[in-house]
C-alpha cells in the first residue's frame, strides 16, 4: 500500500482531530477524498448546469454549493 505524508498548519490539524472523533485521522481524509469524487462525478463542471444544494426540511434550498 501506497505512504502519504503530509505537511499540514496548526488549524488543518485541528479540524482534522475534531472531525476524526473516534475515527482516524486517515479515515476522515479517505471519506472527504470519496464524497468529493462522488459530487465531482455528479457536477462534472459549472457549464454542466448540474448544481449541488443543501435544502432544508421543507425542500426549500438554503444555499448551492460550487465545487473548486
Amino acid at each position: 500500500m501506497p505512504r502519504l505524508t503530509l505537511d499540514i498548519d496548526d488549524k488543518f490539524n485541528k479540524n482534522l482531530t475534531e472531525l476524526a472523533n473516534g475515527s482516524t485521522k486517515a479515515e476522515v481524509i479517505r471519506r472527504a477524498l470519496a464524497t468529493y469524487q462522488y459530487l465531482k462525478s455528479q457536477v462534472p463542471d459549472q457549464s454542466s448546469g448540474k448544481r449541488v444544494s443543501i435544502t432544508n426540511a421543507q425542500g426549500v434550498i438554503e444555499r448551492d454549493v460550487i465545487l473548486p
